[in-house]
């Protein structure tokens, strides 16, 4: 990695090719998704070890749940194995756990799991792991405008009055910064519903790595990508340099 003085505050991944992975293996979509989980662990110690300050794993999204029963039963039993497996790394590692999304659709025993952590590692003040947990980013601002609609129509809020600040304070992101650099595995070039509002000036990094063997150095080959990248956030490279 070339700095490690400019990292990213804000890194988020999309991790995809579970499946393609285990097709590729002659095993099914469940036996990627299983094999997905040691990515994951080596990428949020990784970013632990970097300080990375924010962390955000697109985990289940609103459209999962039309996937096979099968498969969504696996991916939520997963989730619980992992949560009760990985507390003690992150207590060890100082990391605080949050989660975006509706999370009252999951599974009751996978929303007490989930409770249960976040509530154990909150005093963590360390790296902040965001799971994004049937999470949709137009499922998000809609339920935003709705609740900023609200407080227009009772009068708390003046509709001249309503900016990016207010918004943001609607999203389930509230407490986060923006996105610094996304990550989607796979070879897909597309973000998929997740956090369109958040990363508008994120840098993009595409790999064509399927999730499974997407390894430490590959992460950090995507933080190297975001080091050589002029931010300019719509000025000019001249105005940057003054």
């Amino acid at each position: 990695m070339k700095d490690e003085t400019k990292l990213p505050k804000h890194i988020a991944i999309i991790m995809d090719g579970n499946g393609r992975w285990a097709k590729s293996k002659g095993k099914n979509r469940i036996f990627g998704h299983r094999n997905g989980t040691q990515a994951v662990q080596t990428v949020v110690e990784t970013a632990a070890r970097l300080q990375i300050e924010h962390l955000t794993l697109y985990t289940f999204s609103t459209e999962n749940w039309s996937r096979p029963e099968k498969e969504v039963s696996t991916l939520m039993d997963l989730l619980i194995r992992s949560l009760r497996k990985e507390l003690k790394k992150m207590i060890k590692n100082n990391i605080q756990l949050k989660s975006i999304g509706d999370i009252s659709r999951l599974p009751l025993e996978v929303e007490k799991e989930l409770t249960e952590t976040i509530n154990k590692t909150k005093d963590n003040d360390g790296m902040i792991l965001t799971l994004a947990l049937n999470y949709g980013a137009r499922q998000e601002l809609t339920y935003a405008m709705q609740q900023i609609a609200a407080k227009v129509k009772n009068n708390i809020i003046s509709p001249e009055n309503v900016d990016e600040t207010i918004i943001n304070e609607h999203l389930y992101t509230r407490n986060l910064p923006a996105v610094d650099l996304l990550i989607r595995t796979s070879g897909e070039q597309r973000i998929s519903n997740f956090l369109l509002w958040q990363i508008a000036y994120a840098e993009l990094y595409f790999s064509e790595v399927l999730w499974p063997d997407f390894n430490k150095e590959h992460f950090e080959e995507a933080i190297t990508s975001y080091q050589k990248r002029e931010r300019r956030f719509g000025k000019t490279s001249e105005q940057l340099i003054s």
